[in-house]
Parts: C-alpha cells; sequence; structure tokens
C-alpha cells in the first residue's frame, strides 16, 4: 500500500488523534477485484471542523455534507465525516443528513460492491453490507430496500447497469424490478449531463451495447430517448451489432448515434444538442457524415480525398466506417485507404502546412486582379494540382489558362 502513502498519511493522522478512518467505496471494490486505483476517498468519525484542524491544506468543498477536500503533496482527497441521510426531497442529493457511525454510513450508500471500507493500517476490509459475498457472486445489489435506494437518488438506475457493464456482472432481480418500476421517475430528478457522463463511461468498457441493451429491457432507454419506444430488442441488437468493433476512443455521439436507424446528418445533430454535448463532439459528428458521402460517391475526386485525409479526424472516421464494412472486406477497405493516401502524401503535407503550389502573388503576376475571382481560381489551381497529381507550378497554371480565362 506503499503506492497510496499520502491517503494512508490522512488514515494514520486521523486515528492517531483518536478517530475512525477508512478508505471508502468504489476503490475498496476495485481493491478487492484486483482492479487497481488512484481514486481513494476516505471516510472518518472526524468532524469536518476537525479535519480542517488537523491538515494544513483543505478545501470546504461540500461542508454542508461533510466533505472536506485534504490536499498533501498535491494529490487531493475527498474526506468525509460518516453520515447518514435522513432526508431526499429532489430525487438526487440529501437535504438533510447526520453524522454517524462507519455502520450506518455504509446503509445510506447505493450498492453493496461500494458499502465496504478499508483499513490500511491493519490492512483489514470493513464490511457490514456483504458486499465481498455479491462481489464474489458477481451480483449489482441494492443496500437495504431497492425501491428505497432509488428514490433517493434515481441515477442509480443507470449507475447499475453501467457497473453491471464494467464488471460483467449480473443485476439482482430485485434491484432489476426496482428499477423496471421507477424508470418513468428518471425525469426531471436527474439532469441529461449526468446521463452523459454515465455513458461516456460504459464506452470506455468493451460492451456498451450490452448496457444499452439492458437499459432498453428495463424501459430506461425510451425514457431517455423517446423515439425509441416502439423499438423492440432484436431491432436494437441488429443496430448495434458493428458497436464493439468501435474505436474506443469514438466520441459518445457515435455511439448513441447508432441506437437509430439511419438519424440523418441534421438529426445526428439534433441528437448532439438534445445530450448537450460539445461544439466538438457536433463538429466531429458532422465530420463523420462528410465521410461517409465520400465512400458513397464512387466519383470523388482526389483533391476530395486529400481534403479529408489532411484532417486530423479522418483516420478516427476511417474507422469508424470500417468497423461496419463486413470482415472479410474490412482489410482490403482499409488497405485501399493507405496506398491511395500514400499516393496523395505530398498533396496531403502542403493542405495541413497551408502552402497552396499556387498562390494568389502568382495569380496577380498573370494579371489577375484581387477579386472574388482570383479566390475562385486559386481554388481551382489547388483542385487541378491534386486531382492530376502536378507537382510543378508552371504546368498548374497551364492547365488552369486551359480551362479559365486568366484576363
Amino acid at each position: 500500500m506503499e503506492e497510496h502513502k499520502e491517503a494512508r498519511f490522512i488514515v494514520d493522522t486521523l486515528t492517531k488523534h483518536g478517530y475512525v478512518a477508512y478508505y471508502a467505496g468504489g476503490w475498496v471494490r476495485d481493491f478487492l477485484l484486483q482492479k487497481p486505483s488512484d481514486d481513494i476517498d476516505i471516510a472518518t468519525s472526524a468532524s469536518p471542523e476537525t479535519i480542517q484542524r488537523l491538515f494544513k491544506r483543505t478545501v470546504p468543498i461540500g461542508i454542508s455534507f461533510g466533505i472536506i477536500l485534504v490536499i498533501i503533496d498535491d494529490k487531493q482527497y475527498e474526506v468525509a465525516t460518516f453520515r447518514e441521510d435522513i432526508e431526499y426531497k429532489d430525487g438526487r442529493r440529501p437535504t438533510k443528513i447526520a453524522f454517524s457511525t462507519a455502520e450506518q454510513d455504509a446503509q445510506r450508500r447505493d450498492f453493496t460492491i461500494n458499502g465496504m471500507f478499508y483499513d490500511p493500517l491493519k490492512d483489514m476490509v470493513i464490511d457490514f453490507v456483504d458486499g465481498k459475498k455479491d462481489l464474489e457472486k458477481k451480483l449489482i445489489k441494492a443496500i437495504g430496500n431497492p425501491h428505497a435506494r432509488i428514490k433517493e437518488d434515481r441515477l442509480r438506475m443507470i449507475r447499475a447497469v453501467r457497473l453491471a457493464c464494467r464488471f460483467s456482472f449480473a443485476i439482482d432481480p430485485d434491484l432489476k424490478d426496482a428499477i423496471y418500476k421507477h424508470a418513468k421517475e428518471l425525469f426531471p430528478a436527474v439532469a441529461i449531463e449526468r446521463v452523459v457522463q454515465e455513458f461516456s463511461k460504459m464506452t470506455m468498457y468493451p460492451s456498451f451495447s450490452k448496457a444499452m441493451l439492458a437499459m432498453h429491457e428495463l424501459k430506461l432507454l425510451e425514457v431517455i430517448f423517446p423515439k425509441l419506444q416502439d423499438v423492440d430488442l432484436k431491432t436494437l441488437e441488429d443496430r448495434l451489432k458493428t458497436m464493439e468493433n468501435f474505436p474506443r476512443n469514438s466520441p459518445l455521439i457515435v455511439y448513441v448515434n447508432e441506437l437509430f436507424d439511419n438519424n440523418s446528418m441534421d438529426e445526428a445533430i439534433a441528437l448532439c444538442e438534445y445530450l448537450k454535448l460539445s461544439n466538438q463532439e457536433i463538429k466531429f459528428i458532422k465530420f463523420l457524415y462528410e465521410a461517409k458521402q465520400l465512400h458513397q460517391n464512387l466519383q470523388t475526386e482526389d483533391c476530395s480525398w486529400a481534403l479529408f485525409y489532411a484532417n486530423s479526424l479522418s483516420d478516427l472516421c476511417l474507422h469508424i466506417i470500417g468497423a461496419k464494412v463486413p470482415a472479410p472486406q474490412r482489410v482490403e477497405f482499409f488497405q485501399h485507404h493507405e496506398q491511395r493516401k500514400k499516393e496523395l502524401t505530398p498533396f496531403i503535407e502542403r493542405i495541413e502546412k497551408q502552402t497552396p503550389l499556387v498562390t494568389a502573388n502568382d495569380l496577380i503576376d498573370l494579371g489577375i486582379k484581387p477579386s472574388k475571382k482570383l479566390g475562385e481560381l486559386l481554388h481551382e489551381a489547388e483542385k487541378i494540382s491534386i486531382n492530376k497529381r502536378l507537382l510543378d507550378k508552371n504546368a498548374v497554371l497551364k492547365e488552369l489558362q486551359k480551362h479559365f480565362s486568366l484576363n
């Protein structure tokens, strides 16, 4: 445990001053699953004021909930006082809490596998909720009454699916039943941004499509996306079957867009806006649709391909499009692009460096005045250079004069 010496120091300091202190939650689960994590939260019997007094650098990030950020050697740790949540009003977070014991603190948490503590000084797991047993069973199970846990925080419905997706665990039947019954209560308690955060985490796991199918069965998907209300499970399975081939760094919109049958670019952009995704994701989805059009048009000119390859998003787009190519043809698909890219390399590099072969000064020297026409001729000169694979400026100008009046 030496690699977590700063967190251990916090626990040691609190313990030496007579308080109980443990690592809490997700880190303990991951530790027992032998999945290393640096994301350590600490729970303690010390009050927020005591925590602030014992450590030099602290930030009260959630003092009404007993949470203090402790900074040791520039590493940050959330240190929270043991508490029980007395009252929930908005279906997301408690409005009233009371400081409590470790056992009571465990009982307020969401799932048994997240409700354990670990004492780094004694190398001992403290388990009041049978979390270890459910880890062995590979089971996502609510602590206590699953209906009550969900009513406290509606986001737990999606989080249960995410954890099941991450660890390939089953969801406890009673928890499944509770999610099914409360699915329609997801909104407005949960902001769409929080749903997006959970979805984004799911895309990092190898079975995102399974998570979507589970959410469909639990009636969550149709609440988030009403257009999917009448889509049956088999249809959804067919839509998602190539999703597992997507590059792991594909933006979320690429995954979510697969839920819908042949969305247009405008519909995909509207989906981005509904999910409140970034302008960067909107920019990406536009470029992806443009890339798909390039592939569908058999008459696409080399100039268009060079512009495509010169874009920093092109490689990711190619792998997303390639994921839908039948496996026997996929190798040929990528080989074809590699060959064409190799042939167009001088032109691609020129586009990337923004150094056109024919410049405005070249055309001005030929008598073209600065004007809209000059801009159009520059564009045509670049097209001629790439489409005819010409690297000599005079050859390009000669071709330009054949097709356009330079007077």
